[in-house]
C-alpha cells in the first residue's frame, strides 16, 4: 500500500537522521555521486516527500480534493442532470473520438490534437492550464467526468470568454442550444421560470387547502349552531 511505503520511507529517513542507520549510496554514471549531486538528489526527495505528506494531511483534514471516480464508475446521467441523455451521449462520442490511446483519458497531446481539429490551436502552457482548470484528481489528464465539467462550467458562465476551455465548448459540434453552453442564458432563464412555475403551483395548492379548511370550519360552526337551535325546541 502507498501509505505503508510512505511510512517505511519516513521511518528510514528518521533513523538515518538520528544516526541509527547508514544511508545507502546511489551510484551514478561514474560509479558514485559527488557532494552537490547528493545534496540535489536528497533535496528533490525531501521536496517530493514533503509534497506527498502535505497532500495527505490536507486530505485527512478534508481540505484537499480526492480523486474522482473514473468514467467506468460514475453515472453521468444522474450526476449531470442539467444535460439531456442525448447531449451526454454526444459528449461521450466526442471524448472517445479524441481519446487516441483508448485509455478513457484525454492527455495533453490528445487535447492538443483536439484543439487543432477545432481550428483553435493552443500553446503548450495554455493546454496545461486547460487541463488544470478541471483536473480534480491532479493526474494531468482529462477523464470523461472532467470533460463533462468543461460544459457544466461553460453553462454556468464560470469560464472566461477567451479561455481555451470556453473555446473548446463553443466550437464543439455538440448541440446544447437549449441546455448548456451555447444557450446558457436561455437555459438558466428556463430554470428560473420552472422554479417560479413550481412555486406558483405550490402557492395555488396552499391557497386551495386554506379555502377548504375555512369552508370545513364554517360548516362545523353551522352544524353546531343548528344543533344548538334544535335543542332549544326540545
Amino acid at each position: 500500500m502507498a501509505t505503508d511505503e510512505l511510512s517505511s520511507k519516513l521511518s528510514r529517513r528518521l533513523q538515518i537522521e538520528e544516526g541509527a542507520e547508514e544511508p545507502v549510496a546511489v551510484d551514478g554514471p561514474g560509479g558514485h555521486l559527488n557532494g552537490s549531486e547528493e545534496k540535489s538528489s536528497t533535496a528533490n526527495a525531501d521536496s517530493e516527500l514533503g509534497a506527498k505528506l502535505m497532500r495527505r494531511e490536507e486530505l485527512n483534514e478534508g481540505q484537499g480534493e480526492r480523486c474522482q471516480p473514473s468514467m467506468k464508475v460514475f453515472n453521468p446521467y444522474t450526476e449531470f442532470k442539467e444535460f439531456s441523455r442525448q447531449q451526454i451521449k454526444d459528449m461521450e462520442k466526442m471524448f472517445k473520438m479524441y481519446d487516441a490511446g483508448k485509455d478513457n483519458y484525454i492527455d495533453l497531446m490528445e487535447l492538443k490534437l483536439m484543439m487543432e481539429k477545432l481550428e483553435a490551436p493552443q500553446t503548450h502552457l495554455a493546454l496545461k492550464n486547460m487541463i488544470k482548470e478541471v483536473d480534480e484528481d491532479l493526474d494531468n489528464k482529462l477523464s470523461f467526468r472532467e470533460f463533462l465539467l468543461i460544459f457544466r462550467k461553460a453553462a454556468a458562465g464560470e469560464l472566461a470568454e477567451d479561455s481555451g476551455l470556453s473555446v473548446l465548448a463553443r466550437l464543439s459540434e455538440i448541440d446544447v442550444s437549449t441546455e448548456g453552453v451555447k444557450g446558457a442564458k436561455t437555459f438558466f432563464e428556463a430554470k428560473v421560470h420552472a422554479i417560479n412555475e413550481s412555486n406558483r403551483f405550490e402557492a395555488e395548492i396552499r391557497q386551495e387547502q386554506e379555502v377548504k379548511k375555512k369552508q370545513a370550519e364554517e360548516q362545523k360552526q353551522r352544524r353546531a349552531a343548528f344543533k344548538e337551535l334544535q335543542s332549544a325546541f326540545k
